[in-house]
């Protein structure tokens, strides 16, 4: 059996009993396994940790990560979320191999809650050059995201639209992104849930992506979501297939 699976799998079940060990009532808020993010906080005070496995491959390169992302809420309407990617493995088309750490973002989140089944929310981000530059950007981004979240019964739709202004462009590219993405979660049992999403990116003077996820998510308790799934490009310019897998879980209680 291969190292690198077993190594995942300790830390998954390590990772599970941590979640069961946590006493509280509050539920995780996921925001993966989607590119969309929910309006929605997570509990205000309680530290949530969000880690997976992710392996995307375009034109004969292969990228290989584990994205974290944390969050934490200081009431309904305020938070903050630290993300990145703790390792990164890339091979391009020549078996040139880079290894090294993710570039780091910083979002400053404010959530509108307006009933118990629609809220409206903003994210105000920054891309940190943690990453060298082989396998960065090697410059800071900045980003404003704007989501609309609606729940219709067992069904939560998120939709996104986001601008993000690039420290690093080509020569006749604009320095301004679109991105754009609608998800859309069911609960089909009491444990078990599927996602699907649409997304892309359009910026002047590039090729426009798009790209299709679908993925399974299961809950064994309100304290832990395990998802796994894949996205594939829908046209040249997006990679040609992603697969991931990954978990949410609270840390601490702060408050």
């Amino acid at each position: 059996m291969p190292r690198t699976y077993l190594i995942t799998t300790s830390l998954l079940a390590l990772l599970s009993c941590c979640a069961y060990a946590y006493a509280d009532d509050e539920e995780v808020t996921p925001y993966r396994p989607s590119v969309s993010s929910p309006a929605q906080l997570p509990f205000p005070g309680q530290l949530e940790l969000e880690l997976g496995l992710l392996s995307t491959r375009q034109d004969g390169t292969r990228r290989d990560s584990l994205p974290y992302q944390l969050k934490l809420a200081f009431n309904p309407q305020w938070g903050v979320l630290i993300g990145g990617e703790a390792v990164v493995s890339s091979l391009d088309d020549q078996g040139n191999r880079e290894r090294g750490l993710g570039d780091t973002t910083l979002v400053l989140k404010r959530a509108f809650l307006m009933n118990d089944d629609t809220a409206f929310g903003l994210e105000f981000g920054v891309k940190v050059p943690t990453a060298k530059n082989t396998i960065g950007s090697g410059k800071t981004d900045y980003s404003v995201n704007g989501i609309y979240s609606k729940d219709i019964g067992k069904l939560h739709i998120d939709a996104n639209l986001n601008f993000t202004r690039l420290g690093l462009v080509d020569p006749g590219t604009a320095s301004t992104q679109t991105g754009i993405s609608t998800s859309a979660s069911l609960a089909v049992t009491e444990k078990w849930g599927i996602t699907a999403e649409l997304s892309g990116t359009r910026r002047r003077g590039t090729d426009d992506t798009a790209q299709a996820l679908a993925a399974l998510t299961y809950s064994p308790s309100n304290k832990l979501t395990i998802d796994f799934g894949f996205a594939k490009g829908l046209n040249k310019a997006s990679p040609d297939l992603s697969l991931f897998t990954g978990l949410v879980m609270p840390l601490a209680k702060l408050w």
